[in-house]
């Protein structure tokens, strides 16, 4: 297995500022040179690109291993889907080189694909959420997270990853509103140390989403960055991983699929998007197209 077969922005640090791009598709258009055309202009420093199923269907072709985003409930809580054909994250050092990228990826889409939303990131106080809590704690390094995120098969799919993109939306005042134990417990870690409290209460985000508690374990590869607007704010959860059933484990025990115990999360914060994309694999400095028949 060779790390140069994988989109280097997938294990690379965060950036400074990002933007979540997610296109969808025209019904009956064909997205073959639109496709084509991306594939040969895209620059693997601009970002990750990822390719959702409405796009491999339209193109009819099936990649192992991806599917839809799946809309979940629990007691309380509910995971909406919002699978798009297309999705890229951008990363730059200005909002006016992410201006710039999102107009040249258009420009390269053409008429089949339609920008349906983008979303500004940023890196915040040593990469913490704006709840004020590290994130991404327990992100594997170095080898262990290119097993984590990196395809291994043989099938024309190796070197590429697939990534679970979930918009969190925050409510910071009333999180502020509970005492710092009480947001401990949320979180299941002391904000100023980021220690996990060993008898923290089970719907602790660090208890529901414990990734070696899995079997097999559920480790991903963690890029989220925080993001705002005039009045929401929250997380762009961006997880790498070479299985969707690693983030799809975690997920489900977080809305209590299995003990009806919900994270401690849902409490303050809600999902509001959803979707499942495959970052194809490149072949020298380009993405490599070819398991969608391009």
């Amino acid at each position: 297995m060779t790390i140069d077969l994988t989109q280097p922005g997938i294990l690379e640090a965060l950036p400074v500022l990002g933007r979540s791009l997610t296109f969808r598709m025209i019904p009956y258009a064909d997205p073959r040179s639109g496709l084509k055309r991306l594939r040969d202009g895209f620059a693997l420093d601009w970002g990750v690109l990822g390719i959702g199923e409405p796009v491999a269907r339209a193109l009819r072709q099936e990649v192992k291993g991806l599917r839809v985003f799946p809309g979940l409930a629990g007691p309380a809580c509910s995971v909406p889907s919002t699978q798009q054909g297309l999705w890229c994250f951008l990363r730059g050092q200005n909002r006016g080189i992410l201006f710039d990228l999102t107009e040249r990826i258009r420009s390269l889409l053409g008429e089949a694909f339609v920008l349906d939303d983008a979303m500004d990131t940023f890196f915040y106080a040593d990469g913490r959420d704006l709840s004020g809590y590290e994130d991404g704690t327990e992100n594997p390094c170095d080898g262990a997270a290119h097993d984590a995120a990196v395809v291994r098969a043989e099938d024309g799919l190796m070197g590429s990853s697939f990534v679970a993109v979930q918009r969190w939306e925050h409510d910071l005042e009333r999180f502020r509103s509970y005492s710092s134990d009480q947001r401990d417990a949320i979180m299941g870690r002391r904000a100023e140390t980021n220690v996990e409290i060993e008898d923290a209460p089970a719907s602790a985000h660090v208890k529901r989403s414990a990734q070696e508690s899995y079997v097999p374990p559920a480790f991903m590869v963690r890029r989220s960055m925080p993001w705002q607007t005039a009045h929401q704010q929250g997380l762009e959860f961006i997880a790498y991983v070479e299985s969707l059933d690693r983030f799809e484990r975690v997920l489900r025990r977080m809305i209590g699929a299995d003990d009806g115990i919900v994270d401690g999360l849902f409490t303050f914060s809600r999902p509001v998007t959803g979707g499942y994309y495959w970052c194809p694999p490149i072949s020298g400095t380009r993405l490599n197209f070819s398991s969608l028949g391009i």
